[in-house]
């Protein structure tokens, strides 16, 4: 057996911080890491493995042969660690072990930086350097990423966005660095998600079914080339958020399950440790060595990576026990409730982490229920992320919109609803990926009526989405009507763009994103109440809804008339907040975005009359199925 050298790089302090569930930079220690000692080049190993008896790192530098034994821990911290010479970046490697049953598997590191790309499994040890080209992008992402500026995110799936037509390859980090950067850019969207990066063994999980936590996939490159794409989003101004699974996680032979031959990463209770909908393991947040390492890992993609916020997968899964489960099921907490409270514990550790190392950053929320508190700080009761996913208005905007107009006088509720809880937390408003699959249709593929008519109410609710309060996400390929549904394994029908009717659409949303940046009446106030105002939701026969965003100046307010319905409606007369002269600066029916062209080019003067409890108002004509922003005129 070759000699492994005992070193270790934990201190005291990192064994107590990792015991206690707080240390939030263990990729420092664990995992593999290239190191000198005594002159001598070599890697430096460490797993947490508490239930082995034995620990071996096996690899093509030993043909994978029980030759190089780690050194487990007098601490009782259950890591085994070790020094092997001669051998460094670009070697993969497994786990080993050899549980107290004598039983062997082999594991990939969980703290590994790079991954084989599937369907092979090993680790590799990987310690490329990159010198980031973002640090005036750094200095000031603060200004960009406040909760009082623009925020219009664009949801984006690395393998599906885009594909070389000869082969139908994915493109690789540094392709996507050029076109999709460019194409952000050039859309006006401040922010682009990533769905899953994380190294995943399986095309159809989309990502969610993580096994290399602390590893980009290897499918569009090395971990190095995801820092370019990166930095060339930050050098465009554009914040980079990614899509992050501490829920739960894949039961494959080479990843965290059963790890050591025990419940190591998931929890032994199966009504706590494995999810019904997604056939996985789940986290056991009450084991602080399992918190750690989450923490960690969020903590890594914004340290080693710049990311600029973390996306947070299914928080409600994690937040109730009885999540998908029948009577007998699940066991209440220690008060009887449905409440996980380690989850709890857990989530405000982490945005406390978060915001401590990184105030210039967001943690965003998918989380569907009415869970109170979301996004207020912990210090206040809250579990302390910054935003949260506005499912409801993405639940009722579709339903509404997906009706012929001649029936929506019957649920014009559905459409103004949204407004009676708007700011009871940072909402974003969702149009993901979740939306345009398993027979939901595409966006486009919701819309009725004839081909015009589908048209103008995309653009209808696109312009509701982007003047209502809050941020905003919408998925690749709505911006420019995707017709058929998101297929994760083909690239998005970019030829329709070939099509003024389709052209006309992604015009209008790289306006709805310019007014959105700098109309201050859209973003200053966008989580606080004071920033809406009501003026008409009550005319149901004319499915006509008329309001005002308020900006912290009243010279910045805007005013909104949509019609959801094709009838042209002259002389409407609806209440106004300021005397005027009023301004039309966006009609989605202008005939460049693909509509009638039934714009009002003249100034609107409101008359001393009092309607819909405003002391001025005025007469309009309201163009079919669009939406009218009116500014007041800057004498």
């Amino acid at each position: 057996m070759e000699n492994v050298i005992v070193h270790s790089l934990l201190t005291e302090f990192d064994i107590n911080l990792f015991r206690a569930g707080k240390h939030i930079r263990l990729y420092e220690k664990l995992g593999s890491h290239c190191i000198s000692l005594n002159e001598v080049e070599g890697t430096y190993f460490a797993v947490w493995a508490p239930s082995a008896k034995e620990v071996f790192v096996i690899g093509n530098f030993n043909h994978f042969t029980n030759s190089h034994k780690l050194n487990v821990r007098w601490d009782g911290s259950g890591i085994w660690e070790g020094f092997i010479p001669n051998i460094g970046h670009g070697e993969i490697y497994k786990y080993r072990i050899v549980n107290n049953n004598n039983s062997v598997t082999e594991k990939a590191d969980p703290f590994a930086r790079y991954c084989e790309h599937p369907p092979h499994t090993a680790s590799i040890i990987w310690e490329a350097k990159y010198t980031w080209e973002d640090q005036n992008w750094m200095k000031i992402r603060e200004e960009h990423n406040s909760l009082d500026k623009p925020f219009s995110v664009y949801e984006v799936h690395a393998a599906s966005w885009k594909r070389h037509i000869e082969n139908n390859q994915f493109l690789t980090y540094k392709e996507m660095a050029l076109e999709m950067v460019n194409y952000v850019s050039e859309m006006g969207f401040t922010h682009v998600e990533f769905m899953p990066i994380m190294e995943y063994p399986y095309d159809p999980s989309w990502g969610y079914q993580l096994v290399g936590y602390f590893a980009p996939t290897s499918r569009f490159g090395a971990p190095e080339d995801f820092k370019f794409l990166i930095n060339a989003f930050h050098q465009k101004g554009i914040g980079v958020i990614l899509d992050w699974v501490p829920s739960h996680f894949p039961d494959d032979a080479h990843g965290l399950g059963n790890f050591d031959g025990s419940n190591l990463y998931e929890h032994p209770d199966i009504r706590k440790g494995y999810h019904p909908d997604w056939k996985s393991l789940i986290f056991n947040y009450e084991r602080p060595e399992v918190c750690s390492f989450l923490l960690s890992n969020a903590i890594f993609w914004l340290d080693q990576f710049h990311a600029d916020g973390l996306r947070v997968d299914a928080v409600a899964s994690m937040l109730y026990l009885d999540y998908s489960r029948k009577d007998g099921e699940w066991e209440p907490n220690q008060f009887g409730g449905r409440e996980n409270l380690a989850v709890i514990d857990f989530l405000k550790e982490l945005n406390t982490s978060v915001y401590r190392e990184y105030p210039d950053v967001q943690t965003i929320a998918e989380e569907s229920t009415s869970f109170p508190m979301v996004s207020r700080p912990t210090f206040l009761g809250g579990l302390g992320f910054g935003m949260k996913w506005m499912m409801g208005w993405m639940h009722d905007t579709l339903e509404y919109y997906k009706k012929e107009s001649i029936y929506r006088k019957y649920h014009h509720n559905e459409i103004s609803f949204s407004l009676t809880y708007a700011f009871t937390e940072n909402f974003m408003l969702p149009l993901s990926h979740d939306e345009v699959v398993y027979g939901k249709k595409s966006i486009m593929g919701r819309m009725p009526g004839d081909h015009w008519q589908r048209r103008a109410n995309l653009r209808l609710l696109f312009g509701n989405m982007f003047t209502h309060p809050g941020a905003k996400l919408m998925f690749m390929g709505a911006e420019f009507g995707q017709e058929s549904e998101w297929d994760f394994q083909n690239s998005l029908d970019w030829h329709l763009l070939d099509n003024p009717d389709y052209k006309g659409i992604q015009t209008w949303v790289k306006a709805l994103n310019n007014l959105y940046k700098t109309e201050k009446a859209l973003f200053e106030l966008q989580f606080n109440a004071s920033g809406f105002q009501w003026i008409s939701y009550d005319d149901v026969e004319n499915s006509v809804l008329a309001f005002v965003r308020k900006g912290k100046n009243s010279k910045d307010d805007l005013f909104v008339l949509c019609n959801m319905t094709p009838v042209v409606l002259n002389d409407y007369r609806v209440g106004l907040p300021h005397e005027g002269p009023w301004q039309e600066i966006l009609c989605s029916d202008a005939l460049e975005f693909g509509g009638s062209g039934v714009v009002n080019t003249n100034e609107v003067l409101a008359d001393k009359l009092s309607f819909h409890n405003q002391m001025h108002s005025a007469e309009f004509t309201l163009a079919p199925l669009a939406i009218s922003i009116y500014s007041l005129k800057k004498l």
